[in-house]
């Protein structure tokens, strides 16, 4: 089973995709693959379908969210965008991921909920502009450089989202 995440959802291998078109396959998919309908099946057929399941659910989770599914467009092309031998970052944005860095922090220090919403509405718009740039360099121009770093620098931005959600939780508690 060899079959790409895109073809397997009948999808064109591109960054813009079809969400609902991705939900509605990947549930028709899980529909036809559910362990109930293999009761009776030989062991063969109980693999295929267990395999057919899994490769869905890891297709899905990948197109579904726009860093790892530019990651894995990228890889398509060969290209790792983030390996350890490959961390490249503009400075420009390394003293941006300083500031916010200290933002949580402060806002953290601070108990200052208001400010980790405002933060977490900056990441929300930068991810907004980094989706487009990234469907203008795959699906467009093909410019696997500039998506490279659009990627790097969204994979960031997801994990910095993530950590200001936990300590508006840490503090919430």
């Amino acid at each position: 089973m060899t079959q790409g995440y895109f073809e397997l959802f009948g999808l064109d291998s591109k960054f813009s995709i079809d969400l609902t078109t991705l939900e509605s396959n990947f549930r028709k998919i899980q529909s036809e693959s559910h362990p109930d309908r293999f009761v009776t099946a030989n062991d063969a057929e109980k693999l295929k379908s267990m395999q057919l399941a899994t490769l869905a659910n890891e297709a899905y989770q990948t197109l579904k969210k726009p860093a790892l599914r530019a990651e894995y467009l990228l890889k398509l092309q060969g290209i790792e965008a983030i390996s350890e031998t490959n961390t490249a970052m503009p400075m420009d944005f390394l003293m941006q991921q300083m500031e916010w860095r200290e933002a949580i922090d402060d806002a953290k220090n601070a108990n200052d909920i208001a400010s980790l919403d405002a933060l977490l509405a900056e990441m929300q718009q930068e991810g907004k502009v980094l989706n487009t740039a990234l469907a203008l360099f795959i699906d467009d121009h093909q410019d696997y450089e500039a998506a490279t770093e659009a990627t790097r620098k969204l994979i960031f931005i997801d994990k910095v989202s993530i950590d200001i959600n936990k300590v508006i939780e840490q503090i919430e508690n």
